[in-house]
């Protein structure tokens, strides 16, 4: 069974072992492929829409692996009860479903070992979250695949989170020359790949940096003083941004 590239990095993050809960499994493609690498010792696949949900049934069926993993009907962590999993798995959302999704069902994560988080947008959001709830962030993965540009986080619980945190998103020097970056910047680049500084992250925020063009250009034709003040502000960005990737390794010209 052959998943795509943003799924089995997601799957290659599984410490071997685990008990799974992947919520919005989407056809059990994840769970499916773990239990038959002999990756997670169970899974549990969470589905919120009775469509998905028949999938998925369909898909752990037609593998053979009814008794090693559960298909459940359930929004976000409801679908799972605390102590079940030592991974959850949540991809393919917004980066603040994926917040509302943890947030709400903060309880549920109780013996949780490993957060394995790939938002499709918003990916400073979850940062956030998992900094705030306390969660060390260990990875961080960008890739393109069929066009797209997708990031996967890694948290861990660790009694030295808080420490650990201090020292990942401390201010900070990147790039030649160099640049200093405070906590804020670090939580939207990302501490790991800001560091890392790859093509597809530059090209990630070649993309951000040209949207915001648009967007400033767009606010420019109004004569209103709030969409003066938004222009201000977004061109406040667009430079900063621009600073930080002048500074890093160069595969394109940044856009004028």
């Amino acid at each position: 069974m052959k998943l795509s590239e943003r799924l089995n990095t997601i799957c290659q993050s599984i410490p071997p072992g685990s008990r799974l809960a992947d919520i919005g499994s989407d056809h059990a493609l994840l769970p499916t492929c773990a239990v038959l690498e002999g990756r997670v010792v169970s899974a549990i696949a969470g589905e919120v829409n009775r469509g998905p949900y028949e999938a998925a049934s369909k898909q752990v069926s037609e593998a053979g692996l009814q008794g090693k993993i559960e298909v459940r009907l359930g929004d976000g962590l409801a679908a799972i009860e605390a102590g079940e999993a030592d991974v959850v798995t949540i991809a393919g959302m917004g980066g603040a479903l994926i917040v509302r999704i943890l947030t709400e069902g903060r309880a549920k994560l109780a013996g949780v070992q490993r957060l394995i988080l790939q938002p499709n947008v918003g990916e400073d959001l979850v940062r956030r979250w998992l900094l705030e709830e306390g969660w060390l962030l260990t990875g961080e993965t960008i890739l393109e695949e069929d066009g797209k540009i997708y990031e996967v986080l890694t948290g861990d619980r660790s009694p030295s989170a808080e420490t650990e945190n201090a020292r990942l998103y401390a201010d900070t020097t990147v790039g030649e020359p160099p640049v200093r970056l405070d906590r804020e910047q670090l939580i939207d680049f990302g501490p790991f790949l800001v560091r890392e500084a790859s093509p597809v992250f530059r090209g990630k925020w070649i993309g951000e940096i040209d949207k915001l063009e648009w967007v400033a250009e767009s606010m420019g034709r109004s004569d209103s003083s709030d969409a003066r003040g938004k222009k201000e502000a977004l061109e406040r960005r667009i430079e900063s941004l621009k600073e930080v990737l002048a500074c890093l390794p160069k595969d394109k010209p940044l856009s004028n």
